[in-house]
């Protein structure tokens, strides 16, 4: 109990350094006409090939995945943020604590996933219905707890390759963008999974999103609750798995660092 409340409590601190952060970078007015409004013309551009192409099944494929998507888009940006703390020096004193780096590291950048969540839901209520795609009162908690899943679970993904930023900073925004990319494209946001040939299918099984997007559209097509919960429990083992991974990674890291005393304080 004394090292889970020791964790909690490295997280927590961690988080108030996130809050920290997100109040520096925005306001309510730029993150509302400022971020928000990017994601939302994201949104609304890929709705548009729908409506180009006059078929309004395409039009609501295209907007349930894209509203879903920017929250992704947002949780990636734990590979950039991560790789902050090289910047600000802190690295060779994080190394030094007795607290687990990948703990610090996964409170140091919750902001993202809370803010992509936020993202999502006005993409999901407030921007879909403008594009036919209308949600009723009792789907509304299943599709709120798949956003959470959504953002949690492939924030996990982007925790896993910060370390690799650490020792290449100048690589963040490559390996942030790729990732996001690469998950737009295979994991049924833009075309169906099964578009794919059959390795890129089984990369895409390994990624949270290809199962909380599933259970947002089987959510939409009111499958029966053991379709979305069976969707929502691979999201969640995907999740756990590449945050276990995340985990490996930053030890592996922080004990290679001390061995070899590659921390400095320098960018």
């Amino acid at each position: 109990m004394t090292s889970v409340a020791h964790t909690f409590g490295v997280i927590r601190y961690s988080a108030a350094n996130a809050w920290a952060d997100f109040r520096a970078t925005y306001t309510w007015w730029t993150w509302g006409f400022g971020w928000l409004g990017r994601m939302l013309a994201q949104v609304t551009f890929c709705a548009f090939i729908g409506v180009l192409l006059d078929d309004p099944a395409r039009i609501r494929y295209l907007v349930i995945g894209n509203a879903i998507m920017v929250c992704v888009v947002e949780t990636m940006s734990v590979v950039a943020s991560s790789s902050w703390e090289r910047a600000e020096g802190t690295l060779p004193l994080l190394s030094a604590a007795p607290a687990r780096m990948g703990w610090v590291f996964f409170g140091r950048s919750l902001q993202w996933p809370i803010s992509g969540s936020l993202t999502a839901l006005v993409s999901l209520f407030v921007l879909s219905p403008f594009f036919g795609v209308h949600w009723t009162v009792a789907q509304v908690p299943a599709l709120v707890g798949l956003v959470l899943l959504t953002t949690v679970s492939t924030y996990a993904v982007g925790l896993f390759l910060s370390p690799f930023v650490l020792t290449a900073a100048g690589a963040r925004n490559i390996v942030s963008n790729s990732a996001y990319l690469l998950m737009m494209a295979i994991c049924g946001v833009v075309v169906p999974v099964g578009y794919w040939p059959g390795w890129v299918r089984a990369v895409a099984q390994a990624l949270p999103l290809t199962h909380t997007l599933a259970a947002v559209r089987a959510v939409d097509a009111g499958a029966p609750a053991a379709t979305v919960l069976g969707q929502a429990g691979l999201a969640v083992l995907c999740g756990a798995g590449w945050l276990v991974a995340a985990l490996v990674a930053f030890a592996v890291l922080e004990e290679r660092a001390r061995r070899n005393d590659s921390f400095d304080f320098t960018v």
